[in-house]
Formats: structure tokens, C-alpha cells, sequence
């Protein structure tokens, strides 16, 4: 699979964490903070090959400016 970087949380200085890529195949790969087990006990039906993690929403609005 290869990514395009979309963006990134504009505090994350010289890192790139947070961020958002866009795969070849036509989906997204989310890069953040993982969540701890008390916000995992939350989420519905996570798979064993499932994951969350936690993006700050400057990620998901500059996405939404960028599409606009």
C-alpha cells in the first residue's frame, strides 16, 4: 500500500503526529495518539485486527476546508 500525506495537527511541530494519509487503494490511514482502556471499553464491536485512536479536530476540519 503506498500513502500520500494529507495532513497533519498543526501543533505537532516537527513531527507528523497526528496526521492523515490517503491510501492508493482508495482509503485513509489515521496516525495518532492510541486511546486508553477505558475509551476502548467504549467502542462498539472492536475487532481483534481493529484498532482506535484519538486525531484533534483541526485534523478533521482542515480535511473538510481542503475538500471545500
Amino acid at each position: 500500500m503506498q500513502l500520500e500525506f494529507i495532513r497533519k495537527w498543526s501543533e505537532s511541530g516537527t513531527g507528523n503526529c497526528p496526521a492523515l494519509y490517503r491510501a492508493d487503494n482508495g482509503n485513509y490511514v489515521v496516525q495518532g495518539w492510541q486511546v486508553d482502556d477505558e475509551t476502548r471499553a467504549q467502542l462498539r464491536d472492536l475487532g481483534t485486527n481493529e484498532t482506535a485512536v484519538e486525531v484533534p479536530a483541526d485534523v478533521i476540519a482542515g480535511i473538510v476546508a481542503r475538500a471545500s
